[in-house]
């Protein structure tokens, strides 16, 4: 059985922990149960501000996704409706288009009809016709009379004019006149029958020239989408070509101004202003000084002077620029190495966080058993009487 000895005992027995660290500890615990207390608090008012806010217990609704769901479908609506106005407007080009073939069409018949009109007038006159000689109404009077005067010299001696009740072609004008009437019939039904033949060749024409009107239609539809591809396709290569040509004469313009300037560069070097001795150009403040208007050029051995610090300028520009690589290779090793030392870190984490979630997991099932022991234990042992009408009256008089 162990003994309390009291606060000396503990101090003797441990002999590191001072009266300060002691009170130290006891203060950080009431401090942290005060922001226990404070957080419980702040949960309790927002939980009273759900659960006595009536809009939302009654309506039980999520308002702004309603208001985002109108919003939406408004905007569905709209576009919608902007397809179907383009829908109509493609209907009424479409049925102008039609109209305008028709009538295309109809203008195409009628010159036709004119033309065949013209023509009948001009190569199928009555005149023309085979038998016109037997339905000309002034054959009789077109005819030589049968004598003109009594010394006709058509009729002989012996020839007699005239005999009463007698006509000896009777008989052949009957057949004559009967085969002439067969004829006439036999054309008349050929002529007929042309005619239904014409009319349902001209009502099969009219059908296929419907369809092909149709046809035409689609067809004109699709060339008219083709035609709008091909003009966006000639627009953007006629762009290109107008930038490439712009390029092409700001280059040329740029070259030929090169070419002006290293002419006249050349003039000058080559003019005879400039070709006098060196000795001239020396300038009397000094020998680095010169008379610019007597002054042909550097020397040769200026030039090399020149060349040669140009050359270490550059042996000197590439050996920083080798430096700064080795430099930026160096950052990209760092920063490989902090890359895969972050993800060691994260990996660590990670693996203390299943840790933890594990722990966390076996105290909730202990907690959850102990919670369910403790519910056995009430509804068996403590709650074994039935609650009254007073007992429920206690109830919504709170957030709990």
């Amino acid at each position: 059985m162990a003994v309390w000895k009291g606060p000396l005992s503990y101090i003797q027995a441990y002999p590191s922990i001072t009266g300060a660290e002691m009170y130290k500890v006891d203060i950080q615990a009431d401090t942290k149960d005060a922001a226990v207390i404070e957080a419980r608090r702040n949960r309790e008012k927002q939980r009273q501000s759900r659960i006595f806010n009536a809009r939302y217990c009654k309506m039980g609704v999520d308002v702004e996704s309603l208001k985002r769901q109108v919003e939406e479908r408004k905007l569905r609506d709209e576009a919608e409706k902007q397809r179907s106005e383009a829908f109509d407007a493609y209907r009424v080009r479409y049925d102008k288009i039609a109209q305008m073939l028709e009538e295309e069409e109809c203008q195409r018949r009628k010159q036709l009809n004119q033309a065949m009109v013209e023509f009948w007038e001009r190569e199928q006159q009555p005149f023309m016709r085979r038998e016109w000689d037997i339905h000309d109404p002034d054959a009789a009077r077109k005819d030589f009379p049968a004598r003109v005067s009594d010394d006709d010299p058509r009729c002989g001696p012996s020839s007699m004019q005239r005999f009463d009740g007698e006509d000896v072609n009777a008989q052949a004008k009957i057949k004559l006149q009967k085969e002439l009437n067969k004829l006439t019939l036999g054309h008349q039904i050929s002529q007929r029958e042309k005619d239904l033949n014409d009319q349902k060749y001209a009502d099969i024409l009219d059908d296929k020239k419907r369809i092909e009107l149709d046809l035409r239609a689609l067809e004109l539809t699709r060339l008219e989408e083709e035609c709008r591809k091909a003009k966006a396709m000639a627009v953007a290569d006629f762009n290109r070509a107008q930038a490439a040509e712009i390029a092409e004469q700001q280059r040329l313009a740029h070259q030929r101004e090169q070419d002006d300037n290293f002419t006249e560069i050349h003039n000058h070097l080559t003019s005879n202003i400039l070709m006098e001795s060196p000795d001239l150009a020396q300038s009397v403040m000094g020998s680095h000084r010169v008379i610019t208007s007597s002054w042909k050029g550097m020397t040769r051995a200026q030039l090399e002077a020149v060349q040669k610090t140009q050359a270490e300028q550059c042996k000197e520009n590439q050996r920083l620029r080798e430096e700064e690589r080795q430099r930026d290779a160096e950052w990209d090793r760092q920063r490989h190495l902090a890359d895969r030392a972050a993800m060691e870190m994260d990996a660590q984490e990670q693996n203390f966080r299943q840790q933890l979630r594990k722990g966390l997991d076996d105290y909730n099932r202990e907690l959850a058993e102990a919670q369910k022991a403790n519910l056995q234990y009430l509804e068996k042992e403590v709650y074994t009487n039935t609650p009254t009408a007073h007992y429920y009256l206690q109830f919504n008089t709170s957030s709990r």
